[in-house]
């Protein structure tokens, strides 16, 4: 039944699958089912967490796997093909909301409100995550089987591992557990009892324009770990590069500045770090990211010719009746359930449009049915690239944010062509390059889970099933989450903006006449791309006639910056409105040019300038304790791999970090809406008074968790 000599790597003239065709194990189970919906929803809440904070997503899979041993066998046997099936369903709510998250929270800073906008996010992750499984269908024997030994696809290889490694025994699931634990402990007395500061900062007064933070959360810790010193140190040097370099550099240049130098709003002198990173880092980041995604793109168009062909002669093959698929491990869902499905999915992508448009987009049927064929056709297109470059590299690198770029720029060209420009056009864009996005991350993800099914001798037509279902179940959470978390962590702060209500300047628009806040009413403007006032939402006082408040939405904030999403606003925005800063902008792509021509893969380096040296530092530290296990290993069968005892650990860590996370923002909102009292938790400010926001408890508390992963890390499996 079980090949006891089987091996993930074994070459393609010798590999067998684990359990043979001929084997009639239990697979696809009620209970497998409803586990993995149940982690779908889970670590789709968890990803749309750590995403927005981080800007990165880690794959499920292997946490997911070890999960699904642990809780299965309590219940009684389990097989591992049931196993596999909890894994598959539950993997594709992390990849949907890595789409998500990476695209759809630009429409608040595109000046739209998420907060009731449930199902339009539900239903554009259903028919993303759809999209993406249905089109990786026709390529999985030509990436999967076909190509076994050329392709690895690193996350669906290690996954396999540790099912075979479950099915045989291990202690592989008690290090997720204390992972778990530990980390969730720790997340706990420092999000919701406050006993120390998430974030300590130093501003070095020799230094000016500079700071050093460090966001030391559990989930940043574990990602470093997995993404590894390379990655990691990489993203981190990106981060100096930005907060060490050139950030002093502007404010030694502009010191004696005393107007204020565009796209800023305020002289350079008076600019705090914070402020010098959102007004001339991030647009700099932004060309650097969108340069860096469009070359690794370039770089795959011969894998896209290549995969395209393959895949059209097996639909040939499969209509002429020539490829006749006998034996259960070759049993992929019909290509009459691809086509369908296609057409049902650009009638529910037609219909969005048509019958949910975006408020102010005037379009027609004709163009909502032009608008649905892109989608299709960008789709298919970037999905082919995702899978292959998730095969040869892994889904952590997989460019969703260059293909999504690629897509918001070719449909904001066409916009411009039509004179369509305006705001509400730019959330049109969005919610096409969204789509588009969520299809080609859950495709790189769903070709990890059947290369998985491949090595461990799964049904396909069951594990796409499974993918479907998994889609479904976790896109109700994701969007729940996604507005959770804009409301949960907003905020409003007193600022003093003198404008002409009757005449805005360029840039700044009237959202709502009548908006309560306080038991006062405001007229709520936003801002974006103006030369006068920042961009953001801003509450105007009638009676004073200026802007007394801004309303910061959770989403877009300190504590979730979603930065990814972030460049994609203000990439349509630059575009549709012509008022990019393309000279900053220009700067990070010649950067990148730079960095490639000395042989340098650019995209994380890139990524580590735009985002905050706060989340970079924390994963460089996460980075640089796996480099010391590594070192430390006697022997190199001994170092680490994606199923080591460290990457284990880290994967609880992550999971711990976005479930009390999540748990935190949840008593936020019972606290503000009154269910609650306020501070409930919070004993740390009460008992310890100004030590509390000592920064280096925070540090020495860290460090701490940093030497359990150490011990952990260094410990063997059983």
């Amino acid at each position: 039944m079980a090949n006891k000599q089987w091996s993930s790597t074994a070459p393609p003239s010798e590999f067998r699958p684990y359990v043979d065709a001929s084997a009639n194990l239990t697979e696809f189970s009620l209970r497998a089912v409803i586990l993995g919906a149940i982690f779908g929803v889970l670590f789709g809440a968890v990803s749309v967490y750590v995403g927005l904070r981080a800007g990165l997503t880690v794959s499920a899979s292997i946490p997911i796997s070890v999960l699904s041993i642990s809780i299965l066998r309590a219940f009684g046997k389990s097989t591992i093909l049931e196993n596999n099936i909890v894994q598959t369903t539950g993997s594709a709510g992390e990849s949907v909301a890595a789409g998500v998250i990476f695209t759809l929270p630009a429409l608040i800073f595109l000046g739209f409100s998420l907060n009731a906008e449930y199902w339009r996010v539900f239903f554009l992750a259903l028919i993303g995550g759809w999209l993406g499984v249905l089109f990786m269908m026709p390529l999985r024997r030509q990436l999967i089987v076909k190509e076994h030994g050329n392709l690895l696809f690193p996350e669906g290889t290690a996954c396999a591992d540790v099912l075979v490694a479950g099915d045989r025994g291990g202690s592989f699931a008690s290090r997720v557990f204390w992972g778990l634990g530990i980390g969730g402990v720790y997340t706990w007395m420092m999000t919701a009892m406050k006993l120390w500061t998430d974030q300590p900062e130093y501003q070095p007064k020799w230094f000016p324009g500079s700071s050093i933070r460090t966001a030391i959360t559990s989930e940043y810790l574990g990602v470093g770990y997995i993404i590894g010193p390379r990655i990691a140190g990489t993203l981190f040097a990106g981060g100096v590069f930005s907060w060490l370099v050139l950030m002093p550099a502007i404010r030694f240049f502009g010191q004696y500045s005393t107007v204020p130098l565009y796209p800023s709003t305020i002289p350079i002198p008076q600019m705090s770090p914070d402020q010098l990173w959102i007004t001339y880092i991030r647009p700099m980041g932004a060309g650097a990211v969108a340069a860096s995604g469009l070359i690794t793109l370039i770089r795959t168009i011969p894998t896209i010719t290549a995969a395209l062909t393959s895949g059209l002669k097996d639909v040939r093959a499969e209509r002429n009746g020539v490829a006749t698929a006998t034996s259960r491990l070759d049993r992929d869902l019909p290509m009459k359930f691809v086509l369908v499905g296609s057409v049902v999915i650009l009638a529910m992508m037609w219909a969005l449009l048509t019958f949910k448009p975006i408020p102010g987009a005037q379009t027609g049927l004709f163009a909502n049915l032009v608008a649905a064929l892109l989608v299709l056709v960008f789709g298919f297109l970037f999905v082919t690239v995702s899978c292959r470059i998730c095969g040869l590299i892994g889904t952590s690198s997989n460019p969703v944010s260059g293909m999504t770029i690629a897509t918001l720029m070719a449909t904001c060209a066409m916009f411009l062509v039509t004179g369509w420009t305006g705001t509400a056009y730019g959330a049109l864009a969005i919610t096409i390059g969204g789509v588009v996005a969520i299809a080609a991350a859950n495709a790189g993800a769903t070709s990890q889970d059947l290369k998985t099914g491949y090595l461990v001798g799964a049904t396909p037509a069951r594990q796409q099933v499974a993918l479907i279902i998994g889609v479904l179940a976790s896109s109700f959470a994701i969007g729940g989450t996604l507005l959770l978390m804009n409301k949960g962590l907003e905020r409003y702060t007193p600022v003093v903006i003198p404008i002409q209500i009757a005449q805005l300047p360029e840039g700044v628009r009237v959202e709502t006449q009548n908006y309560v806040h306080a038991g006062k009413t405001y007229v709520l403007v936003n801002s974006l791309g103006s030369s006068e006032v920042p961009d953001g939402k801003y509450l105007y006082d009638p009676e004073t006639q200026r802007i007394e408040i801004q309303w910061i939405q959770g989403i877009g904030g300190e504590r979730a910056p979603a930065p990814q999403a972030r460049l994609m606003a203000t990439v349509i925005n630059g575009i549709l409105t012509q008022r990019l800063p393309w000279r900053l902008v220009l700067l990070g792509v010649f950067l990148v040019i730079g960095i490639e021509c000395l042989g340098v893969r650019s995209l994380s380096f890139a990524v580590g300038s735009y985002i905050s040296i706060a989340t970079t530092m924390a994963m460089f530290a996460g980075g640089l304790l796996r480099w010391l296990v590594e070192r430390g290993a006697k022997k190199k069968s001994d170092a680490e791999s994606e199923v080591s005892p460290g990457s284990l650990y880290s994967s609880g860590l992550i999971a711990a970090g976005g479930v009390i996370g999540l748990l935190s923002i949840v008593i936020k909102v019972l606290e503000d809406a009154g269910w609650m009292k306020p501070d409930t938790f919070n004993v740390g400010t009460r008992l310890l008074g100004s030590l509390a926001t000592n920064g280096w408890v925070g540090v020495v508390m860290f460090l701490l968790l940093a030497s359990s992963l150490f011990v952990f890390a260094r410990k063997k499996l059983e």
